[in-house]
């Protein structure tokens, strides 16, 4: 099947962290979560594993108590942020809009906290890349997925931080590792557009380390 090479470039290119733009006061309806979420599990995983779960969180009490759990780590960590790296123009834009989320976490309509099994392995980088390689692509594709339905979202870890707590709340047995909350809306405005970023001539080296192709 050939296909719309223009359609799949925007929806890649112009699939962003939408933290302000989400719609606060607009339902969101069960069957479409579960539309992308069965793109989602065609995601590859290591060794055809399939370990994920996926808790949806649509409880008002518990997108309040998850967005506590966000906050007592929030603000911390931002000013951390911007007393190590300083603030340009962008940086003010993506602090200020990431303030914003954190205020308004409890009105998202659904919260997605994506899981996986393997508590307890090792953490030697190999062992910590085949557990999160083999749930990270997934919650990408279901990112996407939302995308092309007009729904926007952000991969955030800072409840990890209360983990423990967080799986209290949820009821996440022993063995499961949270790797993010994704706050889930629709989204305002039309579209959005290409990021800035540095192209990809200048990141990407050939045979070895800072070898440009010749």
């Amino acid at each position: 099947m050939d296909l719309d090479l223009a359609t799949v470039d925007h929806l890649l290119s112009t699939t962003r962290s939408v933290r302000k733009r989400l719609d606060l006061s607009r339902d969101v309806g069960p069957e479409v979560i579960e539309d992308c979420l069965r793109l989602a599990v065609q995601a590859p995983t290591g060794g055809n594993s399939q370990g994920w779960r996926w808790i949806v969180v649509t409880d008002p009490d518990r997108r309040a108590a998850l967005a506590d759990l966000y906050r007592r780590n929030a603000e911390p960590y931002f000013a951390a942020s911007e007393a190590a790296r300083g603030v340009d123009d962008t940086g003010s834009r993506i602090l200020d809009s990431a303030r914003y989320l954190a205020a308004h976490l409890q009105e998202v309509p659904v919260h997605v906290v994506p899981c996986c099994y393997g508590r307890g392995m090792s953490d030697a980088n190999i062992a910590a890349a085949g557990l999160y390689g083999s749930i990270y692509p997934a919650v990408w594709s279901f990112q996407l997925a939302l995308r092309s339905r007009g729904l926007g979202s952000v991969l955030t870890t800072l409840h990890l931080a209360c983990e423990r707590e967080a799986a209290e709340l949820l009821g996440i047995p022993e063995g499961v590792v949270q790797v993010g909350l994704l706050p889930v809306a629709y989204y305002t405005g039309k579209d959005f557009k290409p990021a800035s970023r540095r192209p990809a001539e200048e990141v990407t080296y050939w045979d070895a380390w800072k070898r440009p192709r010749e």
